[in-house]
């Protein structure tokens, strides 16, 4: 046998069992569970096991163990050790290829996620709720979530949602939704007093009376005029000439405080919120309290994307217990 029909056999040998191993793996792309190629695929796009866990909308503990049955049924590794996230193997990229190979990724269908609308009052989303919101989207990717925020009655009796949470008198949770919820109830008592930054203001020249605030510029969030229990504090802005300042966002509201040597009615929390400012206590003879309401609609109150975000709200409300007390 002459030298170059040895090496045109071998040449036909090792092209031989390229296309065998190519057939082998597309074959095995194809056979996959559906859900195992998709967790492969989730992970291998992203680079990061704790980001596709949180697409997949499942533990990374979890994910992790179905990649190794994934590795299992295949009998090889798929994932190479990198400092830089995930790096697939030199099997992981033939199976990668493979998948994209067919249909897109095997045309996998996304299951579409639950629309739940949350309705909450403006400032409990934003003092209160808001940060372990942003935890639950950390964890999950895939939720889908309509947050409305509620500054006015009007937009309380306008709006349609899965869940609501909102501030009403101390008496009944009247005015609330229009739309038929379930039996709403009291998470919380707000008391409501004048604050300042604790940096405009020594604690031998605070203001202790009504007259006090005389040298002091006032701030007012528009949505408080409507509020009947505020009457002491909005009948004071109301009579003043000069030195107020009227504004329509909460968030401005209290930047104003925190940096303007301003005077603005807030929750008592506020100083366990941001410990820079302070309550004013004894300006006023009447006390100014709302409560934190909370309901589900009749409609969608057995769904269990509506019944996690009502736990988030309660476990909220009972980790910050002591923020209303007292």
């Amino acid at each position: 046998m002459s030298i170059m029909e040895a090496g045109s056999r071998r040449l036909i040998a090792e092209h031989c069992a390229a296309i065998e191993k190519s057939v082998s793996w597309r074959t095995l792309a194809a056979d996959l569970d559906p859900v195992l190629a998709q967790c492969f695929n989730v992970t291998a796009r992203c680079g990061c096991f704790m980001q596709a866990a949180r697409s997949l909308n499942i533990k990374a503990t979890r994910l992790r163990k179905q990649l190794a049955q994934l590795e299992t049924q295949l009998q090889c590794s798929l994932f190479s050790p990198s400092d830089n996230g995930v790096a697939l193997s030199r099997d992981g990229l033939q199976l990668h290829s493979q998948l994209i190979a067919l249909a897109h990724e095997r045309d996998l269908p996304v299951i579409e996620q639950p629309l739940v609308r949350l309705a909450v009052a403006e400032s409990i989303l934003h003092d209160i709720l808001g940060r372990d919101l942003v935890a639950l989207l950390r964890r999950n990717a895939s939720v889908r979530l309509d947050i409305i925020s509620l500054d006015s009655e009007l937009s309380l009796r306008a709006v349609s949602a899965d869940v609501v949470l909102w501030l009403a008198g101390t008496d009944s949770p009247l005015p609330g939704p229009s739309f038929a919820i379930s039996e709403p109830r009291r998470l919380a008592r707000l008391d409501y007093l004048p604050h300042i930054a604790k940096r405009y203001s020594r604690v031998a020249s605070r203001p202790d009376s009504l007259d006090d605030l005389a040298d002091f510029l006032l701030v007012q969030w528009q949505h408080d005029r409507q509020v009947d229990c505020f009457r002491p504090w909005n009948n004071l802005v109301d009579q003043r000439l000069a030195g107020v300042v009227q504004l329509h966002s909460y968030e401005l509201m209290l930047e104003m405080i925190r940096c303007s040597a301003c005077i603005g009615l807030l929750p008592g929390y506020m100083s366990r919120f941001d410990r820079g400012l302070i309550g004013l206590p004894g300006l006023f003879n009447a006390p100014m309290q709302r409560q934190v309401w909370l309901a589900v609609n009749v409609h969608s109150e057995g769904d269990e994307q509506v019944q996690m975000i009502v736990e988030l709200i309660n476990s909220t409300f009972n980790e910050r217990r002591e923020w209303f007390e007292g």
